[in-house]
């Protein structure tokens, strides 16, 4: 079967979809080629803001006009919240859960085998989320350098923007020994730099006794030129002794991303986070005093309900003064089922939103360039990538500093030293 694969949404879906795609190649299936029509499709879906969702049911769109004959599979975390929803649409043939998602190459076999799939399975095939205690290894290889490595799924934090947990279900992950193995496996196939990556990665081990700084340290011993990323990892999760550990590893990046997601500290009682703004400084502060040249990405929203224009001020003098590398912004956007809806707060008006997402953006270009600035002249080890246009390839530094060099096919996927 000819197989086009379509994921939306963050590196876990795209780490989970390349798994499923190996597993389709060593069945027989095939990707399709550019113009060539496929037999299958496969969506994996994102619901992380209304945005998603609808750039979800655009693909379906596409998909369908590029491949008017295939059979439409829709999985990922839109599937699991709405799939009656999705399940509507004319162009789509099976809704799959995110349990169910895995079970996609034998469902493929079943449709080249031309099983009566109707009666096998409903159209609509999503289980309970609850009832969903799975885990499943997954890793992707992005752009021959670098892997995104799934270490942990799901999430027990409810907060009350968000529907991930509904979407994921409880934090789980595998052991430490299997976890390692994928790594070993990942770096065997060539990788580089290895991104652990999952849905709150700071809880690993929740389902198997062990700890996340464990998991760091069994990594790092690993022999062998390459790098590792910890990508985004809650601020009361990330401890000292994690930071510590980081800036004397062997092979772990000066690079952080912490979801701050609001720098008042009653905007964040609203959300049902875990921290306050003090103990978010106090994280970054330590990892300052520790690697002074580290990247620190931070994952900030606005326009939640209840953020009142006094809030929202202490907020953005709180970043202002915050010394991070760069800003994720996100703008809020209401999400059925989630507990904020309930809640007699002050609702900000979608322009008003928008006004505070562009400050926030213009906050990050300015912090992005001084981090960058302040690092001319320094020298760096850079992973260069194969991506090259007119005689220029591009890499990151350590630090995650995006640089710049004289296209030359042999440094792909190789470290070299540089000034910036």
């Amino acid at each position: 079967m000819k197989i086009a694969f379509l994921t939306l949404g963050c590196k876990l879906n795209f780490a989970e979809s390349s798994s499923l795609g190996k597993e389709l190649l060593a069945r027989g299936h095939r990707k399709n080629q550019k113009g060539e029509q496929a037999d299958v499709c496969v969506l994996n879906t994102c619901s992380v803001t209304d945005a998603a969702d609808r750039k979800g049911r655009q693909a379906i769109h596409r998909l369908k006009r590029q491949n008017p004959d295939a059979v439409i599979i829709v999985t990922g975390c839109y599937a699991q919240l709405k799939p009656v929803e999705i399940a509507g649409m004319p162009e789509v043939d099976y809704v799959l859960g995110m349990n169910e998602k895995f079970s996609i190459p034998e469902f493929v076999d079943m449709l080249e085998e031309k099983v009566d799939t109707q009666n096998l399975r409903q159209t609509i095939s999503v289980s309970s989320i609850r009832e969903v205690t799975d885990y499943h290894a997954s890793y992707s290889r992005d752009d021959r350098t670098r892997c995104f490595l799934k270490v942990q799924d799901g999430c027990d934090y409810f907060c009350t923007y968000c529907t991930i947990p509904y979407a994921r279900g409880k934090s789980r992950n595998a052991d430490i020994k299997s976890t390692v193995a994928q790594a070993r496996r990942a770096l065997g196939e060539g990788a580089k730099e290895i991104v652990l990556t999952g849905v709150n990665i700071g809880d690993f081990g929740k389902s198997t006794g062990e700890r996340f700084i464990d998991l760091l340290s069994a990594l790092d011993s690993v022999d062998g030129e390459f790098r590792v990323r910890i990508s985004s990892c809650e601020p009361n999760l990330l401890s000292d002794e994690i930071i510590d550990f980081v800036a004397h590893s062997r092979h772990f990046a000066p690079h952080f991303h912490i979801p701050l997601q609001s720098g008042s500290n009653e905007v964040l009682r609203i959300m049902k986070r875990r921290y306050t703004r003090e103990l978010f400084l106090e994280r970054v502060e330590h990892i300052r005093n520790a690697m002074p040249g580290a990247f620190i990405g931070v994952d900030c929203m606005v326009g939640v309900r209840g953020e009142t224009q006094e809030y929202f001020e202490d907020y953005l003098q709180f970043i202002e003064a915050l010394p991070v590398s760069q800003l994720h912004v996100f703008t809020y956007s209401e999400r059925a089922g989630t507990r904020m809806l309930s809640l007699p707060l002050e609702v900000v008006p979608p322009k008003e939103r928008k006004r505070r997402s562009d400050i926030m953006h213009e906050v990050s270009e300015r912090k992005l360039h001084e981090f960058y600035i302040a690092h001319k002249g320094e020298e760096a080890v850079v992973l260069w990538e194969s991506k090259h246009e007119d005689g220029i390839m591009w890499g990151f530094t350590e630090n995650y500093i995006k640089v710049s060099g004289e296209y030359d096919r042999k440094k792909v996927n190789t470290f070299q030293k540089i000034r910036i």
